[in-house]
């Protein structure tokens, strides 16, 4: 029950947030073996008329998507399939983690751990974005961004660093 609940946490007292996180958990346990997704079949067909059709937010359950995940609104959130995203990421509305060519998974992004990523952003290719990196809203990111880096614009550019945090 835990990896079903895992990002609850990070998503308190936003429902929306935990029924979309939920959902894609359940769907992703498809990708466990092969009895899992024979069992999850009718399940999954739901998940894809929920999630994609209802709420507009394609997260497809091949995706690998760390825990901690918080999803702000929704609506708009295109991710492909071959996106990895790691572990306390927020993904907000309008935002799509994609490649630039026609393959399904060829050539994705890789988002680090603790990333902060705004609305109406995208980001396209083999792109990797580091950890603690926040990506401004609107940005078009086509370029890797390094950790701890805070990015803005079209082409997105690097505008700061933050100060990591010792403990």
């Amino acid at each position: 029950m835990s990896f079903l609940t895992q990002d609850w946490e990070r998503n308190k007292g936003y429902t929306k947030g935990k029924f979309i996180t939920l959902s894609y958990r359940l769907a992703s346990c498809a990708t466990k073996n092969k009895f899992f997704k024979l069992m999850l079949i009718p399940y999954l067909g739901l998940y894809k008329f929920w999630i994609e059709w209802v709420f507009g937010i394609e997260i497809p359950y091949k995706t690998k998507i760390g825990k901690g995940l918080i999803v702000y609104h929704g609506v708009g959130l295109i991710i492909n399939y071959g996106t990895v995203i790691g572990n306390n990421c927020t993904l907000r509305h309008n935002t799509t983690l994609g490649n630039k060519g026609h393959a399904l998974n060829n050539d994705c992004p890789v988002i680090g751990n603790n990333v902060n990523i705004g609305a109406q952003v995208c980001i396209l290719g083999k792109v990797t974005v580091g950890d603690n990196a926040v990506i401004g809203a609107g940005s078009i990111v086509t370029k890797d961004v390094p950790a701890y880096a805070v990015v803005a614009g079209n082409p997105a550019k690097v505008l700061k660093y933050l100060t990591p945090v010792l403990l």
